[in-house]
This record gives structure tokens, C-alpha cells and sequence, in this order.
């Protein structure tokens, strides 16, 4: 039992249920492709101006937690915004990371899928003041990740945004990049409740139009475009969207809100998921997605309802500090010996909010040893002056 503070400004005594789920393979194909953003686990030993220099990363527990999504029948989705990149990450540690996971993928039993993130986050925005400049700059990350074995995610730059780009631009750009890159693609369109920085993305603030524009590059591309993951949380965008997908081009949800509903379909066409959420949830989803392969909707909803609540919790606004929620969890399951992250991240959430998380994923079964996690969270609680 320990007292939780709450939103409204008291404390309340919260029991655990103490039934988690128990995280295991699936036993038949999943019927959707289902990538978990992963993110990175802080050395705080080695640790030095945690601010200003390289992020020190436990790569034992980094790549042991990935090691836990494979091992639920998860692909991944490595080195994206939930591992901080430009949030305390920066390339040449997503690099290794992204070498040490292939690595890992290419000899764990179940022959993961793995997606790894491309960007221009090895250059700062004032050299990326033109398209060729922008093109260079995805090039050489691209190129790392193909001799690494990932396939290519290209991720949304902030220097397109940064120079008021146009969808002239925007297509100048791309379709030099999915022309040049060794097998098709995943396209990344990250809204700006995640990152500001990419307001008007596309070449346009309205998002009308931003689809029209990105519809056209995949419509001229189809047969180099894996895929397309979209995160603007709003589902009947998405919903409408897919539907005029070229055939084989998936829609890979990043909607942290609505990831149930997409998935399963309105029985015409469904969401494949690239989410962040699922790092966290991993047990839920993976069983969820079973049941769904098996035609059981009813497990497969009753596995997902509980985590929605969560998962909207540890995205809520501001969206882009939600990678706070996922390493907390993590800590409470033992997935990691600390709650430090790069940056000093953990700090971009407050204390309710934990509290919060806790009783949510406790509720979604999803706190895997619960004596661990009640005395982790008694700890936290006493760091912020609270007698738990």
C-alpha cells in the first residue's frame, strides 16, 4: 500500500492487484507487422556533463531490453525519437546503437524485423541551409544503416521545417532518397505535438494538403515504399488515409491515442503499428495481437482497453516529453536498475504523473514484479518529499 499524490492535489492509498501478464511468444503468426520503439538505458557511472556531452549508455541493459521485445514476437523500430534522438541522443551514439542491435537482431533465434531511424541530426541546422545540402546529410546515415542490415526509416528532418521548405522542395528531396536507398522504405510523418520543430512538415501548416502532397510522393514511389507511419493522433485522419494507399503500401500507426481501433480495422483496411507505446506495453501487445491473429476480438480487446488509459497518460501534452514514461516503466520492471536518462530526461514529467502511470499500468496488468515495483515507487515518492 503506499499514498499516491493525485491530480487534485491530495494524496490517496493505492493497493497493487499483484496479476501482471506473463510475457511469453506468441504461438501463431501475427497478423499485423508490430515495430516497438525502443529507447536507451543511461550509464549514470560513467555519466559526465550529462547536459552538454555524449550520453553514457548501459549497452548490456539497452540491448537486454530489446532482447525482452523480440523474445514477445516484436519488431523494432531502433534509434527513433523514444531513444532521444536530438533529445539528448545524438548520431554517433544512435549509430552504435543502431551496429550493437543489428548485430543482436541478426543472431537472436526468432530473426527479428528491425527499422532503423535516418536523419540529419549529424549536422547542425546551419549547414543544412539547401536541398543538396539536406540530401548529403540523409545519405551518409542511410548509408551506415544499410551496411548495418536495417532497413530505412526516414525519419522527418527539422532542417526541411527550417528553411520554410515547399513541396517542391520536399519532393526534390525525397525522391532522391527513396531512389537511392537499397530496398523500400518507411516514411515518417511525426506531427508537431511530438516535436515543434516539425510544424508544417511536407510543405504545408495545413494538414489537407501536407496529405495530398506525401500521397502523390508514394503514389510516384509505391514500389520503393515499404511504408508510411504516421503520428498526428488523430484517427479518422489516419482511418481515411490508408484507404487511399497504394496496394502493398502499409499504414504504420504511431497514434498513441487510438492504436486498438487502427489496428483491428474497419474490416476493409487496418493499421500495421510502429509505436513507441508498445515498448511499454510489450506483454499486452504482443498477446493482443495474438488473440487478433487468432479472430478472438474479444481478448484482443480486453488485452488492449486497459493499456489505452496509460498510454494516453505517459503522451500527454507536451507529447515529446512521453519518453519519461517508457524508461519509469522500465525501472519498474526491473528492465533497468535506475530511472536516469540521457539528458537528464526523467525530470520532464512531474511526480503526479508517475503516480499516475503507476496505477495505470498496474491496472493493465502490466507491472511484471510487483514487489519490485511498489518499493521503486516508495523510493521515488521519498525523493519528492513524500512519505509513501
Amino acid at each position: 500500500m503506499l499514498r499516491l499524490p493525485t491530480y487534485d492535489g491530495t494524496l490517496q492509498d493505492y493497493a497493487l492487484t499483484g496479476d501482471p501478464l506473463s510475457p511469453r511468444a506468441p504461438g501463431v503468426a501475427l497478423t499485423r507487422t508490430a515495430f516497438a520503439a525502443a529507447h536507451v538505458i543511461s550509464d549514470p557511472m560513467a555519466e559526465r556533463d550529462p547536459w552538454l556531452g555524449r550520453p553514457a549508455v548501459d549497452w548490456d541493459a539497452t540491448l537486454n531490453f530489446r532482447r525482452t521485445l523480440w523474445d514477445q514476437g516484436l519488431g523494432l523500430a531502433e534509434a527513433m525519437d523514444t531513444a532521444q534522438r536530438g533529445m539528448g541522443v545524438d548520431w554517433a551514439t544512435a549509430r552504435e546503437l543502431i551496429d550493437r542491435t543489428m548485430r543482436d537482431a541478426k543472431a537472436h533465434p526468432l530473426k527479428p524485423r528491425v527499422a532503423c531511424g535516418a536523419g540529419t541530426d549529424h549536422k547542425p541546422l546551419s549547414e543544412l541551409t539547401d536541398a543538396e545540402a539536406i540530401i548529403a546529410a540523409y545519405a551518409e546515415q542511410m548509408e551506415a544503416i544499410e551496411a548495418a542490415g536495417g532497413q530505412l526509416i526516414l525519419m522527418a528532418t527539422r532542417a526541411l521545417p527550417a528553411i520554410k521548405a515547399g513541396p517542391e522542395i520536399y519532393a526534390s528531396v525525397y525522391d532522391r532518397l527513396i531512389e537511392q536507398a537499397a530496398e523500400p522504405v518507411i516514411l515518417h510523418w511525426l506531427g508537431d505535438m511530438f516535436d515543434p520543430a516539425l510544424t508544417g512538415y511536407w510543405g504545408s501548416a495545413d494538414v489537407a494538403q501536407a496529405t495530398e502532397i506525401v500521397l502523390d510522393l508514394i503514389t510516384r514511389h509505391a514500389a520503393k515504399i515499404d511504408g508510411i507511419k504516421i503520428s498526428l493522433l488523430d484517427q479518422a485522419h489516419e482511418e481515411a488515409f490508408r484507404a487511399r494507399l497504394p496496394d502493398g503500401v502499409r499504414l504504420y500507426t504511431g497514434d498513441d491515442f487510438n492504436y486498438a481501433d487502427l489496428i483491428e480495422g474497419d474490416g476493409t483496411h487496418y493499421s500495421h503499428a510502429l509505436l513507441g507505446i508498445f515498448a511499454a506495453i510489450a506483454p499486452a501487445a504482443s498477446q493482443a495481437l495474438e488473440a487478433l491473429a487468432k479472430g478472438d476480438r474479444e481478448t484482443y480487446h480486453a488485452l488492449f482497453a486497459p493499456t489505452v488509459p496509460l498510454s494516453r497518460e505517459i503522451f500527454k501534452a507536451p507529447t515529446q516529453f512521453y519518453k519519461a514514461g517508457i524508461a519509469f516503466l522500465s525501472w519498474l520492471n526491473g528492465t533497468q536498475r535506475h530511472f536516469i536518462m540521457p539528458a537528464g530526461f526523467q525530470s520532464s514529467r512531474e511526480i503526479t504523473h508517475y503516480a499516475q502511470v503507476y496505477r495505470l499500468a498496474d491496472q493493465a496488468r502490466l507491472l511484471s514484479r510487483p514487489d519490485l515495483a511498489e518499493a521503486r515507487m516508495r523510493t521515488l515518492l521519498a525523493l519528492h518529499g513524500i512519505d509513501g
